[in-house]
């Protein structure tokens, strides 16, 4: 089995800073894209950044210039630096990722962490 472990959120007022990460665990042969998704209270769950294992990065356009992703290939854990953050940001920050187990079947895994809450108030 694989798991993923969210650590870093909290509650902050507009315009500081937090940095999310994700590490992966478990029966792992390879990662390839990891990714930070987040849902806000009555919305749906939506992309906020992927990464691919050469580097690769996608943002969601209302985070570009703001937040950065990042990922340690040898640590298996992923990053979201988050700049300037606004209330529009509250909400449940999820990781994703997806990942070969190492079996002899090199099963293909999305996992996803249990999230982490990141709360923007003054």
């Amino acid at each position: 089995q694989v798991q993923l472990v969210e650590s870093g959120g909290g509650l902050v007022q507009p315009g500081e800073s937090l940095r999310l990460n994700c590490t992966a665990s478990g029966s792992i042969f390879t990662i390839n894209t990891m990714g930070w998704y987040r849902q806000a209270p009555g919305k749906q769950r939506e992309l906020v950044a992927t990464i691919t294992k050469r580097g690769s990065t996608n943002y969601a356009d209302s985070v570009k210039g703001r937040f950065t992703i990042s990922r340690d290939n040898a640590k298996n854990t992923v990053y979201l630096q988050m700049n300037s953050l606004n209330p529009e940001d509250t909400a449940v920050y999820h990781c994703n990722a997806g990942v070969r187990e190492a079996t002899s079947s090199l099963r293909y895994l999305e996992v996803w962490g249990q999230g982490t809450l990141v709360t923007v108030s003054s």
